[in-house]
């Protein structure tokens, strides 16, 4: 009589390992035939106008700041902060998307360097970098 009220505690996974097996079948059988996304890509025309060489100002130890315009060779003129102010606006009203990178000796302080970009976002020059030497 005991036997009778007691309560099963086993499952029966045969039936859940069928419905597994039969899954895994179909997904093998139905992936080969699937095709992957195809993304179709924006075209872009090749620019017959290369990109304007980048204008540099270096900043040096004493905290004088220096122009290199590298279309017009490797020569440096020291300017001026308001020097530097005219000069990047009459380029900037001709090349636009000319780009300034800002070049400080490592002993500069970052003060320095951040009053120059400030600048320079004055200005509303939006390519600005900051060059760096690998080692």
């Amino acid at each position: 009589m005991r036997s009778k009220n007691r309560l099963m505690n086993e499952i029966n996974v045969v039936p859940y390992i069928d419905v597994m097996l039969v899954l895994l079948v179909i997904f093998m059988v139905t992936a080969p035939m699937m095709n992957p996304g195809q993304v179709d890509l924006p075209q872009v025309s090749n620019s017959s106008i290369p990109a304007p060489a980048p204008l540099e100002v270096i900043i040096k130890k004493d905290g004088t700041l220096s122009l290199r315009d590298h279309a017009k060779g490797d020569a440096e003129a020291r300017v001026s902060r308001e020097d530097l102010v005219s000069i990047l606006k009459s380029r900037q009203e001709m090349l636009p998307e000319q780009a300034v990178v800002i070049s400080a000796d490592k002993n500069v302080r970052y003060e320095e360097v951040i009053n120059v970009m400030d600048v320079l976002q004055q200005q509303h020059i939006k390519k600005v970098g900051l060059l760096t030497q690998t080692k």
